[in-house]
């Protein structure tokens, strides 16, 4: 399942490869976007992604400007080479916060939660 409700304030989104990336994303979009829930934080997974397009990119700063909106956090984890030198050449490396794995996003939001 590409979407994973962790807890009530925490999403899991696990992304691949195009033509899925964006099926997948628009699911997740669907679900911040319905009235009856709080926005919850976020976490993309994207160790099944190979590869970046110009689309995926902009999905990714749609959400990135959604949940900063919502008040929300974003944490993106798991990017392979390919997609990170993508992120370096693009410049959003400095725009999103990426860490190792998403349990290492987990324990990130969690403390963040504890210091708010």
């Amino acid at each position: 399942m590409p979407l994973q409700q962790w807890s009530d304030s925490i999403l899991i989104a696990e992304l691949t490869d195009e033509p899925m990336f964006s099926e997948e994303f628009e699911t997740l979009m669907r679900q911040l976007e319905d009235k009856d829930n709080a926005t919850p934080d976020v976490i993309v997974d994207l160790k099944r992604v190979t590869y970046l397009n110009s689309s995926n990119i902009a999905q990714l700063l749609r959400l990135r400007k959604k949940l900063e909106s919502a008040e929300r956090r974003l944490r993106v984890c798991s990017v392979g080479d390919t997609v990170w030198s993508v992120m370096l050449i693009t410049g959003l490396d400095k725009l999103f916060e990426f860490l190792d794995d998403v349990s290492t996003s987990l324990a990130s939001l969690q403390i963040d939660q504890e210091d708010d």
